[in-house]
């Protein structure tokens, strides 16, 4: 459409193409009905052609075609297959059971004339065009030719041997059934039949010899080879997925043979494994579709064959490097591209070979590989959880002079040699993969090699001192990256920047616009967060190998804590963060292990942690890019500080008020200021209530005035700035805290003292809510008032109801209730009219 017309003419131009588009759509279900006709109609009512204009006259048919079998085709198919399958049951049982009853001459005609009557009978069908028939006969003729090759041998071979008489049975039946349906090209089921029959002479052949399992996998694999052959060169498409089916089984069967034989007779399972992988690697070249999946195959039995005939000849701990080398020499296939090739031989070669082909023997390849660097993990999982899941006690020394539990040094080889491998990629999953398997290198090597203590604590630290620069500094791996392309980002709608053409288009304003590129990962962020992210995994190892000896502990720590604070300030971003917190953490550490060295008590000890918030506080001050999670961190830390603590009731009410100190210093800030001053009230609340416990004081009133008269003054300035603001917001929580601990007290209290007192307290806060319309103090002042009048009125009331007659309450409780039911909606209004009123308060 052209947004440059007027609306009248464009108005013009829609209602013709909506003409348009309605007459073509009348066309289209006019043509469907017909096609429908066409399908369903019976042969002698089959309509004409289709007209091919809406008053065209349809042209004579011609000849009229033949008839076709019973429709529709559904319904068809199940009463033949039906047919079928009754005829065939009712052949086999007389071929089972009526067999004995008729001489040798009456079996050969039977059998001769059934099964020439079954075979004949669809050449009649197909000229009549009764095909579906003609494939129901077709498959019992087939069923009646299995029967005679089983009558035969009981009547006239009964002394030969089942499975070499099945075997050419199965041969012979194969080529007729081959012959029959290349004939009867219009027979959909005699070639595939032929090829499953196909798949038995060879193998039944040679368990008729008494060939072992070498002798049958080779058979396996040469019918693979032959239905590989059909695959190839036959054309129905039944006739290829059979063949495929078979081909999938007996190679599938002769690869497995051969792995087993490449583990127990080297040089009886090479060949095998090497015919088929060349097989496979043949069908891959020729198939493009199944050419990865194919060489994959192919190259897990070359690596199988290798790896079988090179494992005797080097010791045993040797047997898996063999296999991870000749996995690596066959997933260097990939450099046969001619993107990677560097001389004529090979890029020429790389030319050549498809590059599925050269993928899936990559892939294989590096799939052993990779099962290999799984073999080489344990002695890495126990060189980073061996040491924490220690049960000795911290400093016991038991671990101190002897090594961690030993594993191959193989284990080593292999991370080296995949590690070296990945590094030579110029990918950036690769580089990381290089970068995770150095770091594992060294946590294996401890264990692999059996080193002493001194040497894997020191080679811990090393390695996540190592790990941390490189994660402040990505190094060399990133060298020879492609920096990657800024990747599409989701179109977002932007404001048009041009007016539209022509008033009244409304489309003009939804112009698309081009989506925001997003920004690239850098490679050197991803290789930085891996090797932080092994450096504080081997950190942690580290210390808890270190908690065997003293002097070890102290060392670690310290060590740490200057790596961390060295990251902290070189770092950047999250990295930065999560190294000052860990500082923190670690600084922590050697507060407890200086406690412990010291033989300090546990109060003391919690004394000592509360340096730590103090000292996060004021790094916090200074320190503005790790501020905040520093002295989340340090307030963290002085929990189990107060826990400690809380043995001791007096020193645990100090330390609350150091925290308070700390938390009231902190709120000098300004960006600090709501949350640290109401921690600093809350630390010295919980200060004062502990202190007075341990006095023996048992007021309650002595712990919530304290509370209740900030938390007043506090609402009563609010309400001078904010008239506006809920009397619930500004006086709800300072009454409650009192009011009601005091309520609960005078409920349980004997005396009279505190009932009076209270009573008059909450009657004066009934009275200042009444005067000053502050809904949160009526209904406070006057819900306690009325629950304390009730506290001291109820031993009267229960003496007064205790001396009336039983019957007295019961007619009184139903007076109340007829009276309250005659005047209902006029207490209803009242009780409208009252919760209106105290709804009007703020």
């Amino acid at each position: 459409m052209d947004n440059s017309l007027p609306p009248a003419d464009e108005l013009v131009l829609v209602d013709r193409e909506l003409a348009r588009l309605d007459a073509r759509r009348s066309q289209l279900l006019a043509r469907r009905a017909w096609l429908l006709r066409v399908l369903y109609a019976p042969a002698s009512s089959a309509p004409g052609p289709f007209p091919s204009a809406p008053g065209a006259r349809p042209t004579p048919s011609g000849p009229r075609p033949p008839v076709a079998d019973s429709t529709p085709r559904s319904a068809q198919n199940v009463l033949l297959t039906l047919g079928g399958t009754l005829l065939t049951i009712a052949a086999i049982a007389f071929t089972l059971v009526s067999w004995g009853s008729m001489g040798i001459g009456g079996r050969s005609v039977v059998l001769f004339v059934v099964t020439s009557a079954a075979l004949a009978a669809p050449v009649a069908l197909l000229r009549r065009s009764l095909v579906s028939t003609a494939e129901s006969v077709a498959a019992l003729g087939l069923v009646l030719m299995v029967l005679d090759a089983y009558a035969l041998h009981r009547v006239a071979l009964p002394e030969t041997d089942g499975l070499g008489y099945a075997a050419v049975a199965a041969a012979v039946l194969a080529g007729a059934w081959t012959a029959y349906g290349s004939a009867l090209s219009r027979l959909r089921i005699p070639l595939p039949v032929a090829v499953v029959a196909g798949q038995l002479p060879l193998p039944l052949g040679v368990l008729a010899a008494g060939g072992g399992p070498t002798v049958f996998a080779w058979a396996a694999l040469g019918t693979a080879a032959a239905d590989g052959a059909v695959i190839l060169w036959a054309r129905p498409a039944a006739v290829r997925i059979t063949a495929a089916v078979g081909a999938t089984a007996l190679g599938g069967w002769a690869l497995l043979t051969g792995g087993w034989l490449s583990l127990a007779s080297p040089w009886s399972g090479a060949p095998l494994l090497l015919a088929a992988a060349a097989l496979t690697l043949y069908a891959a070249w020729r198939l493009p579709t199944v050419a990865v999946a194919a060489s994959v195959l192919a190259g897990l039995a070359t690596v199988a064959a290798a790896g079988g005939l090179l494992r005797p000849a080097v010791p045993t701990d040797w047997t898996v490097p063999v296999y991870v080398l000749c996995g690596l020499a066959l997933a260097s296939m990939w450099r046969l591209s001619p993107a990677m090739a560097g001389d004529g031989a090979a890029e020429e070669a790389g030319r050549r070979l498809p590059g599925g082909v050269r993928l899936g023997l990559a892939g294989a390849g590096a799939g052993v590989a990779a099962l290999g660097v799984v073999w080489a993990l344990p002695p890495v999982a126990v060189g980073l959880l061996g040491p924490p899941a220690r049960t000795t006690e911290v400093w016991s020394g038991e671990h101190a002079g002897r090594a961690l539990t030993s594993y191959p040094g193989t284990a080593v080889l292999v991370l080296a040699v995949a590690a070296a491998v990945l590094a030579a990629v110029p990918r950036l999953w690769a580089r990381c993969g290089a970068l995770a398997l150095v770091w594992a290198l060294l946590t294996a090597l401890p264990v692999s090699l059996g080193l002493p203590y001194a040497a894997t604590l020191a080679l811990q630290l090393l390695t996540t001192a190592a790990a941390l620069a490189y994660a402040v500094r990505p190094g060399p791996l990133t060298r020879g990256l492609r920096r990657p392309a800024p990747a599409e980002g989701p179109a977002t709608p932007e404001p048009a920047t041009t007016a539209p053409a022509a008033a009244g288009a409304p489309w003009g304003a939804w112009a698309p616009s081009r989506p925001r590129p997003q920004a690239p990962t850098e490679p050197g962020t991803v290789l930085g967060w891996i090797a932080y992210a092994g450096g504080l995994a081997s950190a942690l190892s580290a210390v808890a190998l270190a908690l065997d000896v003293r002097e070890a502990t102290f060392t670690a720590l310290g060590a740490l804590l200057a790596l961390l604070v060295g990251v902290a300030v070189l770092g950047a971003g999250a990295r930065r963060v999560v190294a000052a917190c860990a500082a923190v953490l670690t600084a922590t550490g050697l507060v407890v292990a200086v406690a412990a060295a010291g033989g300090f008590e546990d109060h003391w000890t919690a004394l000592a942690l509360l340096l730590v918030p103090a000292a996060t506080a004021a790094i916090g001050a200074k320190a503005r890019p790790v501020a905040l999670p520093v002295e989340i961190t340090g307030a963290v830390v002085a929990l189990p500080a107060f826990a400690l603590a809380a043995a001791r009731p007096a020193f645990l009410a100090l330390a609350l008020a150091l925290g308070g100190v700390i938390a009231a210093a902190t709120a000098v800030r300004p960006e600090r200021r709501r949350f640290a001053s109401w921690t600093a009230a809350v630390l010295f609340l919980l200060a004062t209530w502990v202190r007075l416990a341990v006095w023996g004081v048992t007021t309650p009133e002595a712990y919530t005035l304290p509370v209740t008269v900030p938390a007043l003054v506090v609402g009563f300035l609010r309400r001078r700035r904010d008239r506006e603001a809920s009397s619930w917001t500004a006086y709800g929580p300072g009454l409650a805290a009192t009011l009601l601990p005091s309520l609960v007290a005078a409920w349980t209290d004997p005396e009279w003292p505190r009932p009076l007192a209270l009573g008059v307290a909450a009657l004066v806060v009934t009275l200042l809510g009444a005067r000053f319309r502050l809904q949160a103090l009526l209904v406070l002042g006057g819900s306690v008032l009325a629950l304390d009048g009730l506290h001291e009125l109820a031993p009267y009331v229960v003496q007064a109801v205790g001396a009336l007659p039983r019957w007295l309450p019961p007619a009184l409780a139903g007076l109340l209730l007829l009276a309250v039911g005659a005047t209902y909606e006029q207490r209803l209004r009242d009780a409208r009219r009252l919760r209106d009123r105290v709804a009007r308060m703020r």
